[in-house]
């Protein structure tokens, strides 16, 4: 079972969002010192000054490989792995105007994580063990057409997720997956007409789960609701999901 008091986290994406509400809820349940992974340092500056004593930011762009592995060889007293950052450009997979923005919204949802297990899990595995945890999407459980290429790499990380975690268990690193309906961050702006939960309740949340070695959690209310949806009419919600794409883009 994962400890969060006194546990040190490393979280990507930690200067905004559900990332931020990590990183306070990781202070507020008294974690020991926390990572705040930001493509720009200074962008996690106002995050550092909440307690400096136990943040610290840390360049990280999950693309760049070689900035994840500059982390795993800097945060060396990690046992505790947020997979957070996140990119969503709302473009479809046929009718876009930008071909390359599923290839971007992959490297960022899938390799990213990818990457930073392969990093991470010697690291956690040395202090005794630990957990990862990949802060996916009720877009990873039910396609999401008008989301095209977002849909899909969170699909895809969850199953690399049961993957690992198949093969992190010997090294004493368990992987939880959350699964995030709407929350009220600026990824998540276009959202209309569902209730949408505070990323501190989503922290709070996976924090949970990672604290009983929970492998999937559904996070929020609107996660539970899509979750219930497809186990009562798996194709009614294929349909609903369709009608977001019935008008054309373009002419």
């Amino acid at each position: 079972m994962m400890k969060i008091e006194g546990c040190t986290a490393i979280v990507t994406g930690g200067n905004r969002g559900i990332g931020l509400g990590f990183v306070e809820e990781l202070l507020t349940q008294g974690a020991a010192r926390v990572y705040v992974g930001s493509r720009v340092l200074a962008d996690a500056q106002e995050v550092v000054a909440k307690d400096p004593a136990r943040v610290v930011a840390v360049e990280l762009d999950v693309t760049k490989p070689d900035q994840i592995a500059a982390a795993a060889a800097a945060c060396k007293d990690v046992n505790l792995v947020v997979n957070n950052a996140g990119l969503c450009t709302m473009e479809r997979l046929y009718d876009t105007g930008d071909r390359d923005a599923a290839r971007r919204e992959m490297e960022v949802n899938f390799f990213g994580p990818l990457e930073m297990s392969r990093a991470f899990a010697p690291v956690i595995s040395g202090n005794g063990g630990g957990t990862i945890i990949n802060v996916l999407s009720a877009g990873g459980i039910v396609a999401v057409p008008d989301m095209g290429g977002y849909s899909p790499s969170k699909f895809a990380s969850r199953a690399a997720g049961n993957c690992l975690r198949a093969e992190l268990a010997p090294l004493g690193v368990h992987v939880t997956a959350l699964i995030v309906g709407s929350v009220e961050t600026r990824m998540a702006a276009h959202v209309k007409n569902v209730a949408q939960s505070q990323p501190v309740d989503i922290a709070r949340a996976g924090l949970w789960a990672a604290s009983r070695g929970i492998d999937e959690h559904d996070t929020d209310p609107h996660a539970i609701q899509v979750r219930a949806h497809q186990a009562r009419d798996p194709k009614g919600l294929e349909k609903a999901m369709a009608k977001r794409v019935s008008t054309p883009r373009k002419g």
